[in-house]
């Protein structure tokens, strides 16, 4: 009998800020395209409180699906990196 481990996206490899997602890896595609955009945001790509690409910008720079990118941002707001606004768009929060 096989259990199975959901793995936590945090605790996954780490990713760069210039790395593409690559389908046949062992992370799910959303885990190491989170594992980007963390890297971006840690480096200052985006400002804080400023906009992030948006879904569309996401889906064509990484050639991943619209769910992927949702995925994605979702690990983002958990980690308290971004800030989703309905209508507006995602936000990078300000560093503490």
């Amino acid at each position: 009998m096989s259990s199975v481990r959901t793995v936590d996206p945090v605790e996954t490899e780490t990713y760069g800020p210039d790395d593409q997602v690559d389908p046949q890896g062992a992370d799910h595609l959303y885990v190491q395209l989170a594992g980007i955009l963390t890297a971006r945001i840690e480096r200052g790509d985006w400002e804080p409180r400023r906009l992030i690409p948006s879904e569309k910008h996401l889906m064509q720079e990484y050639e991943v699906g619209r769910s992927t990118v949702r995925q994605a941002i979702t690990v983002l707001a958990e980690r308290g990196l971004v800030q989703v606004v309905p209508q507006r768009g995602t936000y990078v929060k300000p560093r503490d």
